[in-house]
């Protein structure tokens, strides 16, 4: 179960970074940065964490994984964050709320979406947090 997980994750981030036009030698890496953020997220929401907790922590461990691939290929921290926060995304459970919206059950459609927009936000500050993180060890030296 957790190698088919592993193998859509590498693979979902990497034909992402095809449509998001980055450079095919590094195609690899944005997959293998996708899958990485997906273990974290499994790991921690396995051990009893909620999701919006798990979210954080793995796409801050995608952000410091993506500056540091950057600084060894000489490329944009985009190129790898972008398609490796993919799999974090909560796609699934705003197109749940945007369903039961259309069919006037708001009692349903709330939670859902507050638990989108609660994972989008843990999303957003994982990669501002790691970005704090990047700025002030880059300060220190």
């Amino acid at each position: 179960m957790i190698a088919m997980q592993l193998l859509f994750s590498f693979v979902a981030s990497a034909l992402f970074g095809i449509i998001f036009n980055i450079p095919p030698r590094l195609l690899p890496h944005s997959g293998f940065v996708g899958m990485s953020g997906w273990v974290v997220y499994t790991f921690v929401s396995r051990s009893g964490t909620d999701g919006v907790t798990a979210t954080f922590m793995a796409a801050f461990f995608i952000a410091l994984l993506s500056n540091a691939f950057a600084r060894r290929y000489r490329a944009p921290a985009t190129i790898f964050i972008v398609p490796g926060i993919l799999p974090l995304v909560p796609g699934l459970t705003a197109f749940e709320a945007m369903r039961y919206v259309a069919m006037n059950d708001y009692d349903a459609a709330i939670p859902l979406a507050a638990k989108a927009f609660m994972i989008s936000g843990a999303i957003a500050m994982g990669l501002i947090f790691s970005e704090v993180v990047n700025q002030l060890a880059k300060r220190r030296h």
